[in-house]
């Protein structure tokens, strides 16, 4: 490691591995955007918050500017990770709620809670930022796509759904996803349950179907 690293172990002292560090930098200064919004968000709380040694997180990111376009790459990544996972989940058959309808539900408790504020807190933010506006929406084609996949599954078997009203219950869903994640983070707990969400959602997408 570079000797000017704070970091640099004394002895024979195992060396971090630099990408698990800035995950785990990036994944703390989540929780500190949700808890403080980018401006309560710097390195030395980020340090304080691991326990590093002062400099630590300015070694990895040099300025606030990179460390919070890396989180916002990390929130990204854990979305669509985990997004993935739940469609997959409905592509299964699995019993019980959908895949979908479980993460949306995990998002106002926990972790999770803490990066749906983050998320918000950051698309804020990118209103003047472009360069985080590129980050944040990075991973958007994809992630409707998956909707896409997930509504797709969700219209009877068999039918003839054109492109057109698929992208439309795709938008939509999202659009109520998003609206409900939002108010997660107010203290609205007007939806409690996964099965509910999953009434919900299937009334949306039959209604647009219906309409067309």
């Amino acid at each position: 490691m570079n000797a000017t690293s704070p970091e640099a172990p004394p002895g024979n002292r195992r060396k971090p591995d630099p990408d698990s560090r800035r995950r785990e930098i990036c994944d703390a200064a989540i929780e500190l955007l949700a808890e403080d919004g980018v401006k309560g968000l710097s390195h030395l709380k980020v340090d304080r918050r691991l326990a590093l040694p002062d400099g630590t997180t300015s070694f990895y990111f040099r300025t606030r500017s990179a460390l919070v376009h890396a989180l916002a790459q990390r929130v990204a990544e854990r979305d669509l990770s985990e997004l993935t996972a739940a469609t997959e989940f409905q592509a299964n058959a699995a019993p019980g709620p959908s895949g979908l309808a479980r993460l949306v539900m995990a998002a106002a408790t926990g972790e999770p809670f803490a990066r749906t504020k983050a998320r918000y807190e950051l698309m804020l933010q990118a209103n003047r930022d472009p360069d985080l506006a590129a980050v944040v929406h990075s991973n958007s084609d994809r992630f409707l796509g998956l909707i896409r996949d997930f509504v797709e599954r969700m219209n009877p078997q068999g039918a003839a759904i054109p492109r057109m009203v698929l992208d439309q219950q795709a938008y939509v869903l999202t659009q109520l996803i998003s609206g409900i994640m939002l108010a997660f983070t107010a203290g609205d707990g007007t939806i409690t349950d996964a099965g509910e969400l999953d009434r919900i959602m299937a009334a949306v997408v039959a209604g647009i179907a219906g309409a067309h």
